[in-house]
C-alpha cells in the first residue's frame, strides 16, 4: 500500500536537503541546545580556578570538578538512549533540560552549606542533564537531512557550541572572578584578624547568580520545546521494534575506534581549557582576569574554526580535514610543551581553532551506517566524554608532580596523535556541495 503523500514528500525532502526547510523552528530549538550546554561546560574552567581559591584546595582536587561533571555524562548516556528508544528524541531534550536546570539551581544551597562535595553533586546533576541533551541532539541533527551531509550539518549545529563556551567563560570571568588575588602575607593577615573564612565564603557565593540564571534559561527553553511539534525521522521509524543489542556494535570497527578517538579528544579539549588559565599565569605572570579573557579568545578561535570547517567540508572530505587539523595541533601543543612562555601561550591558544571540528566529525563518522543502532551508538560516543573526567586530573597530577603546567600538555599531544591516525584511515568519499 502506498504511503501518504505528506509522508513520502517529507522523507524525500529529508533525503536531499542539508537543512530541513519547513521544519526550521525545531531545527533552531535543537541547535540552541548546543549553545546552552556549552555554558556550564566552560564555566567549569572558571570554577576550577575559583574553587582553588574559595576552598583552598590543590590543582588535583580542583580537577575533580571535571571528574564529577563528566561522570554524569558517562553514567546517564545509556539511560538517555533507552528513554529515547521508547519515547523519541523530544523526551530526551525535555529530560535533559529539566535535570540541567535543577542542577544549576542546586548551586544556591551548595553555596549556603559551603561544602565542596555539595558543589560536585550539583555539577553531577547538571552533567546528567547535558548527557541527555548530547545523546539526543547530536544524532537528531546528524539524521535530520541528507546522510551525505551529516558531518557538515552537525559541524554547523556544533558551531553554536563555542559561542556558548565564550558566553560561559565571559560570565565566569566577569561575575565569578572577583579580581582579588591575595598574597601569602595578606592571607596570614586576614587569618590573624579572623576574617579569612568570611572572605572565602564571599568568594564561594559569587558562583550562585550565574548558575541560577543559566538554570532558569534551561527551563524556559524546555517549555518552548514542549510546545513545539517535532517531525519523526526515518531512522526512528526504522528503529521501532528493534531491540538494543550492544554486541551488534562490535561489528562496526570504525564505530569502536570513534569511541576511543572521542574519549581521547574530549580529554584533550577539556584538559587544554581547564589548565589554560593556570598555564598563562605560570609562564606570563598575568592576573587571572587577563588569563580569563585569553581563554575567551581561544574559545572565539574555536567558534571560527567550527564555522570554517562546515564550509571547508564542501571541498575536503571530513576525515582528511580532521587529519590535517590533528597534525597542526600536534605541532602547536609540542611548542607549548617545550617552549613555555608567550610563544607557548599563543600556540596553545591556536589549538582551539584546529580542535574545533573534532567532536562533531568523530561523532558523525562514528554513527554513520549504524541504522537502528544509531541511538545506542550515540550513547556510547557521549559516554566517551568521560575522557574529560580522567585525562583532566591526570594533567593536574602531572603538573603537580613535575611542577610544570607545560609538561601536563603532553596528555593532549598524545590524544591528537590517535585522532590523526583515526582521521586518515577514513575512506575517501565524494564531497557533497548541497
Amino acid at each position: 500500500m502506498p504511503q501518504s503523500g505528506t509522508s513520502v514528500t517529507h522523507r524525500k525532502h529529508l533525503s536531499k536537503s542539508f537543512l530541513p526547510a519547513g521544519h526550521l523552528f525545531p531545527f533552531f530549538l535543537v541547535t540552541g541546545l548546543f549553545f546552552l550546554w556549552a555554558v556550564p561546560n566552560n564555566l567549569n574552567d572558571v570554577l576550577i580556578k575559583q574553587f582553588m581559591t574559595s576552598f583552598a584546595i590543590s590543582r588535583f582536587q580542583a580537577g575533580l570538578v571535571q571528574s564529577a561533571f563528566y561522570m554524569g555524562y558517562f553514567l546517564l548516556a545509556t539511560p538517555a538512549a533507552m528513554l529515547m528508544r521508547r519515547f523519541g528524541y523530544k523526551a530526551g531534550f525535555l529530560t535533559g533540560l529539566l535535570l540541567f536546570g535543577a542542577g544549576a539551581i542546586l548551586f544556591w544551597p551548595a553555596a549556603i552549606v559551603d561544602r565542596y562535595a555539595f558543589f560536585l553533586f550539583a555539577l553531577f546533576v547538571v552533567a546528567s542533564g547535558l548527557s541527555f541533551l548530547e545523546t539526543s541532539a547530536n544524532p537528531f541533527i546528524a539524521q535530520f537531512g541528507s546522510p551525505e551531509s551529516s558531518e557538515r550539518r552537525l559541524n554547523f549545529a556544533q558551531a553554536f557550541n563555542p559561542l556558548g563556551s565564550i558566553a560561559g567563560v565571559l560570565i565566569g570571568t566577569t561575575f565569578i572572578f572577583s579580581g582579588i588575588e591575595l598574597t601569602a602575607s595578606q592571607i596570614h593577615h586576614l587569618q590573624a584578624l579572623g576574617t579569612y573564612q568570611a572572605y572565602l565564603q564571599a568568594e564561594t557565593m559569587r558562583v550562585v547568580r550565574p548558575y541560577l540564571f543559566v538554570g532558569l534559561i534551561a527551563w524556559i527553553w524546555g517549555i518552548m520545546i514542549a510546545r513545539t511539534s517535532f517531525p519523526a525521522l526515518p531512522a526512528e521509524t526504522e528503529a521501532s521494534g528493534h531491540r538494543f543489542n550492544a554486541k551488534e556494535l562490535l561489528d562496526y570497527p570504525n564505530f569502536l575506534l570513534a569511541v576511543a578517538a572521542q574519549f581521547l579528544y574530549v580529554g584533550a579539549q577539556v584538559g587544554t581549557w581547564s589548565y589554560f588559565i593556570q598555564y598563562v599565569q605560570d609562564y606570563t605572570h598575568e592576573p587571572e582576569k587577563t588569563a580569563g579573557y585569553l581563554l575567551t579568545g581561544t574559545l572565539a578561535a574555536f567558534a571560527i574554526g567550527r564555522f570554517m570547517s562546515a564550509w571547508l567540508m564542501r571541498i575536503v572530505s571530513p576525515g582528511r580535514l580532521m587529519g590535517i587539523y590533528s597534525l597542526c595541533n600536534i605541532l602547536l601543543v609540542g611548542i607549548g610543551v617545550f617552549f613555555p612562555g608567550w610563544v607557548g601561550v599563543w600556540s596553545i591558544f591556536l589549538t582551539s581553532f584546529f580542535m574545533s571540528l573534532m567532536f562533531p566529525t568523530i561523532f558523525a563518522l562514528g554513527i554513520k551506517d549504524l541504522g537502528p543502532n544509531a541511538k545506542l551508538g550515540a550513547s556510547f560516543l557521549v559516554m566517551a566524554i568521560v575522557g574529560g573526567a580522567i585525562l583532566t586530573p591526570l594533567m593536574g597530577w602531572l603538573s603537580q608532580t613535575t611542577h610544570s603546567s607545560a609538561i601536563a600538555y603532553l596528555v593532549p599531544l598524545i590524544a591528537y596523535l590517535f585522532v590523526a591516525w583515526f582521521s586518515f584511515r577514513q575512506p575517501r568519499k565524494q564531497v557533497v556541495f548541497a
